[in-house]
């Protein structure tokens, strides 16, 4: 089993050798002056003559050693030493990298694999293979479509920044409302590589985004890795993320989504914050770590509007390690400055963006400066002072967050702010609203309670047992850690493995506070787990295949039968490798038999209707129908459409919602007004809605609009819906007035009715 970590730091100049060498005389002095009292003591009692003899020897041969040990040790000798150990180092951090690539890039291989084997993709026409882009994500494609053929490359970016053809009636800047860098800087490189003459502009684009997967991996490897100073941690977290990517990953059905091109630069920028945090590091890998998280941090922010969010998230964890003093205050200054310097380069690259003025991480990093400022001497003092001063500085760091978030929002961005708080008060059942926006979004599926069937499958791929396990030992040293500091004792960052102080690590406390956090988060919203379910397998296997874990054990119960060290040794090693076995075991023929499994998946009403729209469509036409199958025709058609699948633009929500009250029971008169308020010509009623069978009554669509119209009725506990128009989206396929008047229909098949919203109203009974 390989290290990673070396325990002892060499240097070229042998000082420390040379002192460590210079002690042990002085200690090894001490046993021949006790031999002198003893024979002194001796030769009172009367001893015989060959004892003193015998003294003598030893005396002798003690100031033997000591001039031997007083004697430099050659440059030679120490160069061949450091020679060794270097290279020793270097092989190891070799082979250990090259796994960890291996890993990717097998990743990526069965990622490939898998997603042709399951669409079908080689042998599908083009506008077969983008209508598997689901979930309305296929709209990024699009863009990346259009980059491709502008002429010339920045002329289509400046297309993109006054985009007037997506959204009828309105211009955006298209790269800040939808963070379209990862689709400009994809369709740059394919240009002006000439990758045109090797692959298609979509298997370029989807191998874009399956190389980042390799790289999500390849980081949970080495962050593993490099808390556990062991490759079979990284390859067991490995193990784990795959068997469990149905909870790890959104790349298997929505390849496009931002979720997929940012969280692997999040996993690297966390690998390289975990190694920037461990201790008895060289300068140069601190650097080298330092430059990594700064590049990555950027770049995270660049690509996903809720980036700032998850790393407010990352600041709270190490703003509660800094409060404890369980972090050095200048790695802790050099971490503000990366995002800082992040946030200042993101907020001009996305052209002033007022969101990031607004996050909550500006709020945290300004009310730390000011609190930390304000109480120069918090980490001083007995215990109970230090806890008072630690209440007041967590009220003074939060109060001042608070504030000035406030104000910039006040000033910003007023209206949404309101509506994230509104929406917070309903999900947590401290408020009810009848407004189909909020409840909307509290019916889709990210912001619900997970099921139980995601603790299940992790519980029958032993990861949640094992991380409760890891979980459980590494938060108690944790907790005995911040007493000792609170108590003014301080912490050892020299640690060996008989310590058993698993909690002393600070990379380890982070990934504590880490896990803990998102985990809580990921216990309320089913999204979270995309964020949380990876470091989970990353954490459990760190911790299985760390030796300092079983040792902090085996301290705990004070174990004396058994070696400890011996037994930390053999458990880190032989817990890992029956793990490891059961899982090739049981999952590897199911990952293997995904790939031999005939999967269809085809959707001919909506190629029928793509296709309609190609060939009939004029090119100034504007379309209204469900978000996520507007993405669709915006990506198959490039035609205008009234909204999109954005979840996070309020003013599109509500477009959102003037749409959907075609599923609603509203009058002929009243839908043709909407419609022509958002330009559209033509509407797309799509059977699946309107005629929506589910279990859960309350979510569906028309529900929803019933809800927030006011026409329901309750009546003995049963809810009805009421009104005196019928449903318009049933009423209006009986073709009769006055809906004749204001609609014709021009398309139909079994999934899809497609009207045309008439210009000239024709008074027809």
């Amino acid at each position: 089993m390989t290290e990673l970590k070396c325990r002892k730091k060499y240097t070229l100049d042998g000082d420390k050798e040379e002192e460590e060498s210079q002690h042990e005389p002085e200690v090894q002095t001490e046993k021949p002056v006790k031999t002198e009292e003893d024979e002194v003591s001796n030769g009172r009692n009367g001893a015989g003559k060959q004892q003193k003899e015998e003294d003598e020897v030893k005396e002798e041969d003690a100031q033997h050693k000591e001039e031997e040990s007083k004697t430099p040790e050659s440059p030679v000798k120490r160069s061949t030493r450091f020679s060794a150990g270097f290279l020793q180092r270097l092989v190891r951090v070799f082979f250990g990298c090259l796994a960890a690539v291996a890993c990717g890039m097998l990743y990526a291989a069965y990622l490939s694999a898998y997603h042709d084997r399951k669409f079908w993709f080689s042998t599908r026409q083009e506008l077969e293979r983008e209508i598997t882009f689901q979930g309305g994500s296929g709209l990024y494609y699009y863009y990346y479509k259009q980059m491709l053929t502008a002429t010339p490359f920045d002329r289509g970016f400046h297309e993109l920044m006054m985009d007037n053809r997506t959204v009828a009636g309105q211009t955006i800047n298209a790269v800040v409302r939808f963070s379209l860098y990862p689709e400009l800087i994809t369709s740059f490189i394919y240009r002006f590589t000439g990758s045109e003459e090797f692959v298609e502009p979509i298997y370029f684009y989807i191998g874009a985004v399956f190389g980042l997967q390799a790289i999500h991996v390849s980081a949970l490897f080495v962050c593993s890795w490099v808390m556990s100073g062991t490759w079979s941690a990284g390859m067991l977290a490995v193990a784990w993320y795959v068997i469990n990517r149905h909870d790890t990953t959104k790349v298997d059905y929505a390849i496009p989504l931002r979720d997929n091109w940012a969280l692997p630069y999040f996993s690297c920028q966390v690998a390289a914050l975990t190694g920037f945090l461990t201790n008895n590091i060289s300068s140069a890998t601190e650097l080298f770590c330092y430059l990594t998280m700064s590049a990555t941090t950027f770049t995270f922010l660049l690509v996903w509007e809720h980036s700032h969010y998850v790393l407010f998230l990352q600041g709270l964890c190490l703003f509660f390690l800094d409060a404890f003093d369980l972090l050095p205050s200048r790695k802790m200054a050099e971490i503000h400055m990366v995002y800082v310097s992040a946030l200042l380069l993101a907020f001009f690259s996305q052209f002033q963006n007022a969101s990031l003025l607004s996050s909550p991480l500006v709020s945290l990093l300004i009310g730390t400066w000011v609190a930390r400022n304000y109480q120069q001497k918090m980490k001083t003092g007995p215990f109970l002072s230090r806890v008072m001063k630690l209440f007041v500085y967590f009220h003074l760091v939060f109060t001042t967050g608070i504030t000035f978030s406030y104000l910039v929002k006040k000033f910003v961005q007023g209206d949404e702010s309101d509506f994230f708080l509104k929406f917070l008060e309903v999900k947590f059942g401290l408020n009810t609203t009848t407004d189909f926006i909020t409840n909307f979004l509290l019916c889709q599926e990210s912001f619900q309670v997970p099921g139980q069937d995601l603790f299940l499958r992790l519980t029958q791929a032993s990861v949640l047992p094992f991380y409760l396990l890891v979980l459980t030992v590494c938060l108690l040293s944790t907790l005995q850690t911040i007493y000792k500091r609170l108590s003014g004792q301080p912490m050892k960052t020299n640690l060996k493995l008989e310590d058993g102080r698993i909690g002393e690590q600070p990379s380890v406390i982070y990934h504590v506070f880490h896990t803990l956090i998102f985990g809580g988060l990921a216990l309320l919203f089913d999204g979270m787990k995309y964020l949380w379910t990876p470091y989970v397998c990353m954490f459990t296997a760190f911790g299985v295949c760390s030796p300092e874990l079983w040792m902090t054990v085996f301290r705990w119960l004070k174990l004396k039968s058994i070696h400890p060290v011996v037994l930390s040794l053999i458990l880190s090693t032989a817990v890992p490798a029956i793990i490891g076995f059961s899982l090739w075991r049981e999952y590897c023929p199911r990952v293997l038999a995904e790939l031999s499994e005939v999967q269809e998946f085809y959707d001919p009403d909506k190629v029928e209707l793509i296709s309609w729209i190609k060939s009939q469509d004029p090119a100034a036409a504007a379309f209204a129908g469900s978000p996520q199958l507007l993405g669709t025709v915006k990506l198959c058609s490039g035609a205008t459409v009234t909204s999109l699948p954005l979840y996070t633009d309020i003013k599109l929500l509500r477009r959102t919602e003037d749409t959907y009250q075609v599923y609603a029971m509203r009058s002929a008169e009243d839908i043709y007004k909407i419609l022509t308020s958002q330009k559209a010509n033509y509407v797309i009623i799509e059977e699946s809605i309107c005629n929506e069978l589910s279990v859960n009554k309350g979510c569906r669509i028309k529900d929803l609009l019933d809800i927030s119209n006011g026409h329901v009725v309750y009546d003995k506990g049963e809810v009805y819906s009421f009104s005196k128009h019928g449903r318009f989206c049933q009423e209006i396929k009986m073709n009769y007035s006055p809906y004749t008047n204001y609609f014709t229909r021009v398309f139909w098949n079994r999934s899809y009715h497609v009207y045309k919203v008439n210009s000239v109203i024709s008074f027809q009974y």
